[in-house]
């Protein structure tokens, strides 16, 4: 009976301290979670800021597991780097030893201040507060499980039952490696085995080798749920988690005869013996990071060969049901539909390329003129689709939706064409040469192309709800467009005139850019002109009068 109250207390001691990760990672998610992901995607431009924004992002979320995931969706899209998402789940990995570390460095006193101040802001305040005391409960409910650990396990340092168990497991590193493993893996947290190593390490009945062989079980355990949830997904996001596992795997690997010295030498810092497994946990995780960071790239390529790009699908129209022709409201709405599809996929064109254009890297265009090809034969086969329906025949309203919805998917098609034939072939030029942009012009493209992505997410949104402020500032957005396009160029020659280097060199791509970036703004401000147009907004030329005098 007494043992059974011991393991429903450790038990119940784990859940809270996962109870508490969870709330922190809801609580950071509701207040900064766009901040994250957005600084995640954005900062990976080098492996330094890789790194740091893999580590600052896991410490925030409290799961490295979190981070991957992430991760892996940017790889997805092409937003970041195969090798720099590898760097991010190194930073990642640390990010986790320094949360053990912090969580274990004796602050569990601060639980009920951090508690009642969580409290607090999670019942007065604006959403990021109350996101904020969600954090702030969170974390103090993960020191109070400290104590509770500490108390439950308590009664195990007399176990004879343990200290058996414990004996076999010493006397079998490898099966002690797997069962950690097998633990972080079932509980979806490595940090919650650390501490409950931790604990064992508190009470004396484990040996310090066994202790650092229970730490890379956690590590190696704590690779594999990302594994998991990414299985489902596309190739370039399955390399990322399962390039991680493969690192850790490794480490591991190498590390585990080397478990006893490493475990005689953390005994010879002047460090205490009950913070070994923390400190065990956060130097393996810096020495696998120094070890395995200049190998990003092989390890990338590496999982680029064993998990090669999925044979591309003749992928036709979703939504253009032919039954549906004669009902045309439905059938409009079907071609909306697939539309808006084709949108989708220029604004895959437009940050592929922009990632081309930040990481001067030219694999993220590979797949631009697949994805063009793409474009072309929906808008054809939207065309069919609403010509087949004009011959039922429409009423006005019908016929002028028809039309718009025809209208924008060809500005689509002409949009992929410039990508492809225009921004495309100068940066796979630009990228070839070596060349490199000034840090103003880089800047000046970069603002645009954020400018030219947000737009056209606003003009699909234009196109289904129909929204005339919405299009009005669409079209205000033209002439903030042509101003950037316009300064841009002018500085540009100021800089040709001052004799920079860099913007000599790549003097002909910039321009050709600033002009590519602008007709494609130029097409996506289209949606908007039947729009203002029915609601009386627009006049017919934009030429002022001029005053006939004789």
């Amino acid at each position: 009976m007494q043992s059974t109250l011991v393991v429903i207390n450790i038990l119940g001691a784990v859940a809270l301290l996962l109870f508490g990760l969870a709330q922190v990672k809801e609580g950071v998610t509701r207040a900064f979670g766009a901040r994250l992901r957005t600084g995640l995607a954005n900062s990976t431009r080098s492996g330094l800021r890789s790194f740091l924004s893999g580590l600052v992002a896991t410490i925030a979320l409290q799961s490295s597991t979190a981070t991957a995931l992430m991760t892996a969706s940017f790889a997805e899209r092409g937003l970041v780097n195969p090798r720099m998402a590898q760097i991010v789940l190194l930073g990642a990995n640390i990010g986790t030893a320094v949360t053990a570390w912090l969580v274990a460095a004796g602050t569990e006193v601060f639980a009920p201040l951090l508690l009642l101040v969580g409290v607090m802001l999670l019942r007065n305040g604006s959403a990021a507060r109350k996101g904020l005391g969600t954090a702030l409960i969170g974390i103090g409910l993960m020191l109070l499980s400290l104590q509770v650990l500490g108390m439950a396990t308590e009664p195990m340092r007399q176990s004879p039952a343990l200290a058996a168990f414990l004996n076999l497991l010493d006397s079998s590193w490898l099966v002690a490696l797997l069962f950690s493993a097998a633990l972080a893996f079932v509980s979806s947290s490595s940090l919650a085995i650390v501490i409950l190593i931790l604990s064992l390490a508190s009470s004396g009945i484990a040996s310090p080798g066994l202790i650092v062989v229970l730490i890379l079980g956690a590590n190696l355990g704590g690779a594999i749920p990302p594994v998991i949830a990414t299985l489902a997904s596309p190739p370039e996001a399955r390399r990322i988690t399962r390039g991680n596992l493969l690192v850790r795997t490794i480490g591991c690997a190498l590390a585990l005869p080397l478990a006893g010295i490493a475990a005689e030498l953390l005994q010879s810092l002047p460090i205490s013996p009950e913070k070994m497994p923390v400190d065990a946990h956060l130097a393996f995780n810096l020495l696998l990071a120094l070890i395995a960071w200049p190998f990003g790239c092989l390890i990338s390529d590496l999982m680029t060969r064993l998990i090669p790009d999925e044979p591309e699908k003749e992928t036709g129209p979703q939504f253009l049901d032919p039954e549906e022709l004669h009902d045309p409201v439905r059938a409009l709405a079907n071609a909306t539909r697939e539309v808006l599809g084709v949108g989708d996929q220029i604004e895959r064109m437009l940050i592929r390329t922009e990632n081309a254009f930040k990481h001067n890297d030219p694999a993220p265009l590979k797949e631009i003129a697949l994805i063009e090809r793409r474009v072309d034969r929906l808008q054809q086969d939207v065309k069919l689709y609403l010509s087949k329906l004009g011959q039922q025949g429409l009423n006005d309203e019908n016929a002028r939706r028809s039309i718009a919805i025809i209208d924008y998917a060809i500005n689509l098609e002409h949009m992929g064409d410039i990508i492809e034939k225009g921004l495309c072939d100068q940066l796979g030029k630009k990228i070839a040469k070596g060349l490199k942009f000034s840090d103003d012009g880089y800047k000046e493209l970069a603002d645009l192309f954020d400018l030219t992505i947000d737009n056209l997410r606003t003009a699909q949104t234009v196109f289904v709800t129909g929204d005339v402020n919405l299009a009005r500032r669409l079209m205000e957005i033209k002439v903030d467009v042509r101003r950037l396009e316009k300064r841009s160029a002018e500085k540009h020659l100021e800089r040709l005139r001052d004799g920079k280097l860099e913007s000599l060199q790549t003097s002909s791509v910039h321009l050709d850019m600033l002009r590519d970036l602008k007709r494609i703004n130029a097409h996506i401000v289209s949606v908007a002109h039947p729009i203002l147009d029915e609601s009386g907004s627009l006049i017919e030329s934009r030429l002022r009068q001029l005053d006939q005098r004789s």
